[in-house]
């Protein structure tokens, strides 16, 4: 009898992460579709490489990319998250309640919308307007980079055995690396994406790059 139990105990239930690979999916699509219809059959290094003046349809991209981000982040990240809050949990739809993916997806798309339209009201106020479609258009060529990072991590988190544990520890080491790297990028970009003014521009990386991640860490982990 304890032979037997002591065998129940150690049965594990597989997981299923077919979602996982649905949504991984989706993201690719969305990228097919970008570069052959928004892009007009743009190469990857066309992609990459052309300048300002030349692309065309950049808010189109910069929002596809963008949700390609929300989601391939909220798929990497959503196991780490301890809890679903209370207040979020109790709202429902269609008798529905928002696991830990739903939750995370739905904080990383709030970051991003307020974040954005901060953005553009910052570069608006300053009387430097016109610069902003110049700084999403180089932003999209970041997170297009960032993405395709973010689908081998999810790949490798769910399909290959890690230890979860150990791999959150890198996950900080690579997304703090990420977010420097990130702020140098703006700096020094040629397009000067930055406004010109320096108390501006440290006015933005404070307001607009640190605070909402220290937000956006706050609705997640604690």
């Amino acid at each position: 009898m304890p032979s037997s139990q002591n065998f129940v105990n150690h049965i594990r239930i597989p997981e299923n992460n077919d979602w996982v690979i649905f949504i991984l999916v989706g993201c690719i699509f969305l990228y097919v579709f970008m570069m052959n219809i928004v892009e007009r059959d743009a190469s990857l290094k066309d992609f990459l490489l052309q300048k300002y003046f030349d692309a065309s349809n950049n808010l189109p991209s910069w929002i596809i990319t963008s949700c390609v981000t929300t989601l391939t982040l909220s798929v990497l990240i959503s196991q780490y998250i301890p809890i679903v809050p209370k207040y979020i949990a109790d709202l429902q739809l269609f008798g529905h309640q928002l696991n830990k993916f739903g939750y995370t997806l739905l904080a990383i798309l709030f970051f991003y919308i307020i974040k954005s339209a901060l953005g553009f009201l910052f570069y608006q106020s300053i009387g430097d307007g016109k610069k902003w479609s110049i700084f999403y258009f180089t932003c999209t060529k970041f997170y297009f980079i960032l993405s395709f990072l973010l689908i081998i991590l999810c790949v490798s988190h769910y399909y290959f055995p890690i230890d979860r544990n150990k791999m959150f520890l890198y996950y900080v080491f690579f997304f703090s690396f990420v977010f420097v790297f990130k702020v140098f990028f703006y700096l020094f970009h040629k397009n000067k994406i930055l406004p010109e003014k320096w108390y501006y521009k440290f006015l933005y990386i404070c307001t607009l790059q640190i605070a909402p991640l220290l937000l956006l860490w706050k609705l997640l982990f604690f």
